[in-house]
Parts: structure tokens; sequence; C-alpha cells
């Protein structure tokens, strides 16, 4: 049996900036990080060499030191507009002086000091004015853009950072379950290969992320830690030429449109635009492909991605939504015999499936080389597939061109966040020394705002003290 003062279950970024403001607080005691991937410094996907996604037992790409974020666009939306719903708990000016301090953090560790999205006011009024004629609203979100090869460097010298300050920090070890003894939180049993252990602690921070959401769910239902069914994102990958999204991309780095499309008036919205980037795969349990975008520092594609994504709100009786964008996912899988699917715009318009052949006449081509050409609508819920289609065409009042027959569309792009943990403002659960943190919680959506949620907590730990 081991004895911790704080553990950290998940060493992605709220966890790790959980740390982090802990050490800058002057905490004295002893933090341990449960991680059940690879430390940053070992993490590498094996289809850059093999060209095919192998299957993983644990994802490269969405589990290890920083989680999905290692890999990802690299990303941070310095604004409290953008990044879930936690400006709702702690209020909405708490949350943006966090985004500054936080950004410093960053900063710190080596960020580019250059922000994108707010050099030209009368061209971002254009662009808005071209949204609210398609009945769309414009978030114009000053971004911070890592890399995903800078965010790699930025995070191993956080993760060094760490280590040296004496941070325990548990790799490839599993959190299993966590320890509730009489509605408190004692601690977690913990896996690492056939070795079972268990660790305890004064305080328990879950901050598992997208990956570990179905996990924070399974646990919460255990245990009776109150939550309740919040919003499923579902969706597809855009891909188009970078000459269609040139003056998006120049002006805003990364337009974040929001709509309600006709019939069904679900909020369907753009995220993650990765100017020049490149489509890729990430892998959850049970082999689950799923779709994403990365976008380079210095590596650049011909063409520009982003995901648009059309939320469910489900109501009672019914209680998983992760479980049903899950058979969403494994269905669209089973079509492409277990490879994320690709379709042109055009070919869905003619209710016909896309052939390879068709693909390489394009001028757009995927840079997703192994996605298999296909019908995603086989596999999409209709009221799914109908609103995005409908927005596609909003978005092309906006950008002329996104609607082209040739726009490739990619499935699926799932988000797992749906599970939100009931706490107070200070982040306190209904199970005693319990935090729930970034984006499992339900209440965050990417990297600065899940950064943001452990800056918040440590401060509130060392209050506590």
């Amino acid at each position: 049996m081991e004895k911790t003062d704080t553990l950290i279950v998940g060493a992605g970024p709220s966890g790790i900036f959980t740390a982090l403001e802990l050490l800058n607080q002057g905490y004295k005691g002893k933090i341990c990080i449960v991680e059940k991937g690879a430390a940053i410094e070992n993490r590498a996907c094996p289809k850059a060499k093999t060209g095919v996604c192998v299957h993983c037992k644990n994802c490269h790409i969405t589990t290890g030191f920083s989680g999905a974020g290692a890999f990802s666009d690299g990303k941070l939306s310095l604004s409290a507009d953008v990044g879930g719903e936690l400006p709702e708990l702690i209020g909405q000016d708490t949350a943006q002086s966090l985004i500054d301090y936080t950004d410093k953090i960053y900063l710190s560790f080596g960020a580019d000091k250059k922000v994108e999205g707010v050099s030209d006011s009368e061209k971002i009024k254009e662009i808005r004015k071209k949204a609210i004629q398609a009945n769309l609203k414009l978030v114009d979100c000053p971004i911070r853009h890592l890399g995903t090869e800078k965010a790699q460097q930025i995070y191993l010298s956080i993760e060094k950072h760490l280590q040296k300050s004496g941070v325990e920090i548990l790799f490839n070890t599993d959190a299993e379950d966590l320890i509730v003894e009489n509605g408190v939180c004692r601690g977690a049993a913990l896996c690492k290969g056939k070795e079972k252990s268990e660790i305890f602690a004064q305080n328990v921070v879950v901050a598992t992320g997208r990956r570990g959401a179905d996990w924070l769910d399974s646990v919460c239902k255990k245990h009776g830690i109150t939550h309740e069914a919040g919003i499923v994102d579902i969706g597809v990958r855009v891909e188009v030429r970078n000459e269609v999204m040139e003056e998006v991309n120049n002006i805003l780095y990364e337009s974040k449109l929001i709509g309600y499309p006709h019939p069904f008036k679900n909020k369907v919205r753009t995220f993650c635009q990765n100017p020049g980037g490149f489509v890729s795969q990430e892998n959850y349990d049970n082999d689950l492909a799923v779709v994403n975008g990365h976008s380079y520092k210095e590596k650049k594609s011909q063409n520009t991605n982003l995901a648009i994504l059309c939320s469910s709100h489900f109501q009672a009786p019914f209680d998983r939504p992760i479980e049903y964008a899950k058979k969403i996912g494994e269905l669209t899988n089973m079509l492409g015999d277990g490879h994320i699917l690709v379709q042109r715009l055009g070919d869905i318009r003619d209710g016909k499936r896309s052939w390879q052949e068709d693909l390489m006449r394009s001028n757009v081509k995927p840079t997703l080389t192994d996605a298999v050409a296909g019908d995603i609508t086989s596999a999409m819920p209709y009221r799914v597939m109908l609103s995005i289609l409908n927005f596609i065409e909003e978005v092309d009042t906006v950008v002329p061109g996104f609607a082209s027959a040739e726009t490739l569309l990619y499935s699926p792009e799932l988000k797992f966040y749906s599970n939100r943990v009931s706490m107070n403002e200070n982040l306190e659960t209904s199970v005693k020394n319990l935090y729930c943190l970034g984006d499992s919680s339900g209440w965050t959506r990417g990297l600065m705002m899940a950064s943001v949620m452990g800056v918040y907590l440590a401060r509130k730990l060392m209050k506590g003290e």
C-alpha cells in the first residue's frame, strides 16, 4: 500500500497543470501522477514507419504524458468564449484571467509568441458579415499555435520540470478503479502489467481526458458520483484545398462558426481547423478508429482540414450518449474494414459511394492516405448527416468553394466528453476529496481550458490546506 498527498489520475493538460500550479504555489505535499500511457519521449506512432495503423494496445496518439495534446494540432484558444462550459461554473472573468495566466506558463516553456487571428479587425468584420448573412455566428478567438511537433517539445520540458521538482509519475499504469468508502474517495486501485496495487491520498484528482471519458462514466455509476448525461458531438472531418480557405486562414487562422441548420436546429459547429494540415487517425478501446487533424509548424500540406460537429443532447430515459457515439463509430469502421472512411461531397449529393479512382482525379488529394473511399451516409444517423450537409451549404456563403463537389468528408469524428460530473465552484464533487477535471469531466474542450481547470483546482486545494 502506497500513500501520497495528492493523487492525479491522468497526465493530460488538466492533470499536468494541477501539479504545475501546486508547485508554483509552494505546495509541500507529495504529488503522484498515474498515467496509463508512456512518457512523452517514448511516445511514437508506428504508423510513421508502417504506413498503416497497427492497433497498439495503448494508442500513442491518445495516451501518454500530455494525452492527445502531444499529437494534436497544438492550438491554445485565448478566449473564455471557447473551450467548454467551465466559465459557467467559475465565472467568465475568472476564466479569462486564468487563461491569461496559463498562457504565460506555456510561453515560459517555449510556446510561440505569435498570436493568430488578431491582425485585421476590418477583414474580420467582413467575414462576420458573411456569417450573419448565412445565419451563422462567428467566434473570432485569438489562437496561439504550438504546432504538433513543437507541442511535444513543450510538454517534454514540462514533464522533466515536474520530475525534477519531485513529482512522481507512474507511466504505463492503469487506474482500474477508485477507492471510495462511506462517501469519501481514499485513493485508486492500480494495475501495471500483471502487478496490482493500491495508492491512497488526501486529494484524488481524475483528469483522464476524452480517452478516459467512458471509464469515468462507469466509475461515476459504480460509486454514486453525481453526474448527468451531457452533450455528445458526432461529425466529420472536412478537407479542402488551401486556396479555398486562404482568406480565413490568413485573417483568423481558425474560423469558429456555429449554426442551427434546418430542419432539426441541432447545434452544428466547426472545430480544430488546420491550415496546411494533415488528417489523422486516433484509436480508442476495442480498436475504435476515429478521425482527427494535425497542423505542424514546419511541415505543410496543400490542404486545410477542420471538424464539423453536430451536438446531440439526449433526454431521459436514455443516458448513454458515449455508447451511442461509439456504436456509430463502430458501424463506420465496419464499412471501412477497420479504417477511416472518406467520401466526396458531390458523391453524397448524387446518392452514391466514392471510389479510390474518384479521389485520385480530384484537386483535393486525401492527406490521410490509408482512408478508405466509401459511403459514410450508410453509417451516419439521418438527423446528424442532414444537419451537417445543410451547415456545409451555409458555410459556403462565408467561404466560397467550401461546398465543392470535391470537398472530402472523413468519418467518424467523435468527441467523448458527454458525461458531465456535478460539482460546485470549488470543483468539489458529491464524493468527498474527489475532483474531476478536463474533457472527461464534461466541463472543458481543448488544451487551454483543460489546463485552466487544473490551475484553478490547484489554487482551491492550496486554500484548503
